[in-house]
């Protein structure tokens, strides 16, 4: 067993809410980890034996192109997806952040998290 891990997968995307949000959009940051059998790749030393990591950046990057009002959808949906087209994947944990969201106060960044497993 192993563990690949995406950290800080920066995007501009329109979730939320608020109609405003829809509009002018916001900054979020994406943390991804799956885990799965790795010790055959690590062998073969070929991309088809392992969990290719740009693939799951690419479907980071579409699902949080799909506008949602909530992050938990964002997040269920890059699940649902990596465990559909990943087949090594076994687990995968995602956390979904949107900067400086407009709750009024000084806050940082919210996240969501959410695991799913085959």
């Amino acid at each position: 067993m192993g563990s690949i891990k995406l950290r800080n997968i920066r995007v501009f995307a329109y979730h939320g809410c608020l109609d405003e949000e829809g509009k002018i959009g916001s900054d979020y940051r994406v943390n991804l980890k799956v885990k799965g059998d790795l010790s055959h790749s690590a062998k073969t030393d070929n991309l088809a034996d392992t969990i290719d990591y740009v693939h799951l950046n690419k479907i980071v990057k579409e699902e949080m192109a799909i506008r949602s009002k909530l992050l938990e959808t964002v997040a269920e949906r890059i699940l649902n997806r990596v465990l559909d087209e990943i087949i090594l994947v076994q687990k995968v944990k995602v956390e979904v952040s949107k900067i400086n969201p407009p709750i009024g106060g000084n806050v940082a960044m919210v996240s969501v998290i959410r695991s799913k497993s085959r």
